[in-house]
C-alpha cells in the first residue's frame, strides 16, 4: 500500500521532471546573445600599424579580437577603469591565443602605462595587455573611425571600451533592451555592472563564434587530407 509519504515523492520527482527542461530553456532563452552572432555595427576601424608598445613593437588589430580603449595622457587618474576590466574580463580570457586589450595613449602617458603595467602583473599575465603610443591625431582618428558617437575628452580619454573583430569591424549591440535606440557600440568601463554583465556576455559570444570557425575549419583540414 502506497503511503503519503511516498505519494510526496512521486509527485516532487514528477513535478522535478517537469519543469527542469523548462528552467533550462528559460535560461539559455534569457542569455543575451547566447546563439547569435554580436552584430557589425561599424566597419574598416584604421590601422593602427603606426603606434608602438612599450617595446617599441608595431601594434595590429588584424587577425585578433581586441578590446580598444582610450585611457588618456594621465591614465593613473582614470585606473579604475583598468582594474574594473583586468578583474572581469582580462583576467578571464587573457589565455585565448588570439585576444588582446589594446589601449591607445600619447607619449606622455608612457610612464603611467608603465606603473599600470606592474600592477595588472599582479592580476594576470600581462602578454595580451597592451598599451601602445601614438599622437593626438592618430588617436583621435582612430576613435572617430569607430563612428560610434561617444567622444573623447580633452585629455584623450573615454571611459567606453569597444570589441573590434579580426576583420577590424565593431562589434555591439543593436537590440538592446536598455537603451532607447537599442545600439550598444561600447561598453562604460566605469560601470562594473555594464562590464560584469552586458560587456562580460558579448565578450563570449564573440569568442565563442571564433571557436567554433576554428573547429569547423580544422575539421575541414581533416577532411581534405583524409581525401587525398
Amino acid at each position: 500500500m502506497e503511503t503519503p509519504q511516498n505519494n510526496i515523492k512521486k509527485k516532487i520527482v514528477l513535478a522535478v521532471l517537469f519543469l527542469l527542461p523548462i528552467a533550462i530553456y528559460m535560461f539559455f532563452a534569457t542569455g543575451v546573445n547566447n546563439f547569435g552572432k554580436l552584430p557589425v555595427l561599424s566597419q574598416d576601424v584604421i590601422s593602427v600599424t603606426s603606434f608602438k608598445d612599450l617595446n617599441g613593437n608595431a601594434v595590429t588589430l588584424d587577425n585578433k579580437i581586441t578590446i580598444l580603449g582610450f585611457f588618456g595622457d594621465t591614465p593613473l587618474q582614470t585606473k579604475a577603469y583598468t582594474y574594473n576590466l583586468a578583474h572581469k574580463i582580462y583576467k578571464k580570457n587573457h589565455e585565448y591565443k588570439e585576444f588582446q586589450f589594446l589601449i591607445l595613449l600619447p607619449e606622455s602617458a608612457r610612464n603611467g602605462a608603465k606603473i599600470l603595467t606592474a600592477k595588472i602583473s599582479e592580476i594576470a599575465p600581462t602578454t595580451a595587455w597592451k598599451y601602445a603610443f601614438g599622437t593626438p591625431q592618430d588617436i583621435k582618428k582612430v576613435f572617430a573611425s569607430l563612428n560610434s558617437g561617444y567622444f573623447l575628452d580633452s585629455s584623450l580619454a573615454s571611459s567606453f571600451v569597444f570589441i573590434i573583430d579580426k576583420d577590424a569591424h565593431l562589434r555591439g549591440r543593436n537590440d538592446d533592451q536598455d537603451v532607447l535606440d537599442g545600439l550598444v557600440y561600447g561598453y562604460n568601463s566605469a560601470d562594473i555592472g555594464d562590464i560584469n554583465n552586458r560587456m562580460s556576455d558579448d565578450v563570449k559570444v564573440v569568442l565563442a563564434e571564433y571557436r567554433k570557425e576554428t573547429k569547423e575549419n580544422s575539421r575541414r583540414n581533416q577532411i581534405l587530407v583524409k581525401q587525398q
